[in-house]
């Protein structure tokens, strides 16, 4: 039987790499994942803004997003 992750195994395992977040307010943001704490508040390095169809909305850079405004997050892109 294959090994079952935790969530925050997941997030671990995506430090320092990129990530595609979903949030609440129906924007998806792409970037490299910097830290994240208990709350699943995370902090973004190299953040975008996408569109449905993968294509760059905004050059963001930074970015901190608080854990109650995400939906979901992906590993990798």
């Amino acid at each position: 039987m294959a090994e079952q992750k935790r969530p925050f195994d997941v997030l671990n395992e995506s430090k320092g790499k990129n990530i595609l977040v979903e949030l609440k307010n129906g924007k998806t943001i792409s970037g490299k994942l910097i830290a994240f704490d208990p709350h699943i508040n995370i902090s973004m390095e190299n953040a975008k803004e996408v569109s449905q169809s993968g294509e760059t909305v905004r050059e963001v850079g930074k970015l901190f997003i608080r854990g109650d405004m995400i939906i979901s997050i992906s590993p990798g892109e």
